[in-house]
């Protein structure tokens, strides 16, 4: 099957967190023998950043660590939208694309094209900028594939597409593994400064229960202002600025324990959506302490798979714990890689994706 993908990026996953969950998933496609072509903006910001502080060695790296995946760089106004989906089965669209390129495939749906068309919803816009997601033309799409139940519904509520799916973002298991290393910290945590978004979260559950327990710990990520970057050294936590994600697994095994504190949308206002973060944490098998979030759609245990806090005095016990109980650690680790095996890898979704699409081949060919 010939599948195109239109994504933000694939090659640059600086702020980008919708990069790890496709090159999982194409991965997965092209291991299983589909022709997969991927195309992405030569000046998207995410790539343009990424170029700009590490230079053109980050892409080459993107390729060392990556064999199997290609990308086509492309400028809008060059690109010839018929020629890219030539032969195409299935494409699919991210909502981070050009409304004009979303709106012309569309197009090309409506006057007959041969392909199945979707729009790949993982972000929270659909619920905090509507007036953004309103800008895209889906009436020509075939359906919608949200990375979580209550993206999904507001698709269908607001009449903003016809079908719609819950398709969660999930672990890579071919990157994302548990690795041996020596142990270099106690504490890491991984993710970006979030525009302002979980500002206070982070002081709560990360600086303030490391400053308590005075551990040491690393911190990964980009956009970090220098306020932030002193608040987190006088809490003992080394900045460390960007990470190519392939080599966050090795960083995992050097450190005790993670959290996940996810940004103030996603807690807030989108329960049942932890972004990916935790999935690639438990599939590396380190313990995980998450900051309050509602996991509406049971992804994972509580308790079992992760231990969760309320408050910055409870994370700050629960970090203790598991840096004190050695058994107690390795049980969240086993479970939590048990789960993501059985559910959550991106083998699974692709399954989830083809499923998807036989369905709407067997609708085409019911009419």
């Amino acid at each position: 099957m010939r599948i195109v993908l239109f994504v933000h990026s694939l090659v640059s996953d600086w702020n980008h967190g919708n990069a790890h969950f496709l090159r999982g998933v194409t991965t997965e496609l092209v291991a299983r023998g589909h022709d997969v072509r991927v195309f992405e903006p030569r000046e998207g910001w995410s790539r343009r950043n990424l170029l700009e502080e590490r230079g053109a060695r980050a892409a080459s790296d993107f390729r060392a660590a990556f064999p199997l995946l290609r990308t086509r760089l492309y400028d809008l106004e060059e690109l010839d939208l018929e020629e890219s989906v030539a032969g195409a089965d299935l494409v699919l669209v991210h909502e981070w694309n050009e409304p004009w390129l979303v709106g012309e495939l569309g197009r090309l749906r409506s006057q007959g094209a041969a392909f199945r068309l979707l729009f790949h919803d993982t972000h929270h816009r659909a619920v905090t900028a509507p007036e953004e997601m309103a800008r895209f033309d889906l009436s020509g799409y075939d359906g919608v594939l949200a990375f979580g139940r209550v993206i999904r519904d507001l698709y269908l509520d607001r009449g903003w597409a016809r079908r719609a799916w819950s398709w969660h973002e999930a672990a890579d298991v071919r990157v994302f593994r548990p690795l041996a290393r020596p142990r270099e910290a106690d504490l890491v945590w991984i993710g970006n400064w979030g525009d302002e978004e979980r500002t206070e979260e982070l002081e709560e559950f990360l600086i303030r229960p490391a400053r308590q327990l005075r551990v040491r710990g690393s911190v990964f990520g980009v956009r970090y202002p220098d306020k932030a970057v002193r608040a987190l050294e006088r809490a003992g936590l080394r900045y460390r600025g960007w990470l190519p994600n392939h080599r966050v697994p090795e960083v995992f095994a050097s450190h005790g324990v993670t959290v996940h504190v996810p940004r103030r949308p996603y807690a807030r206002a989108l329960p049942g959506i932890p972004t990916i973060r935790p999935f690639e944490a438990l599939a590396c098998a380190i313990p995980l302490v998450s900051a309050p979030w509602d996991d509406a759609e049971g992804l994972f245990t509580r308790g079992r798979d992760y231990l969760a806090a309320r408050d910055a005095d409870e994370m700050a016990e629960q970090l203790a714990r598991v840096l004190r109980e050695r058994a107690v650690g390795a049980s969240l680790a086993a479970s939590g890689r048990r789960t993501i095996l059985e559910r959550h890898t991106c083998a699974h979704r692709v399954d989830e994706l083809l499923a998807v699409d036989r369905q709407l081949a067997a609708a085409w060919a019911a009419a």
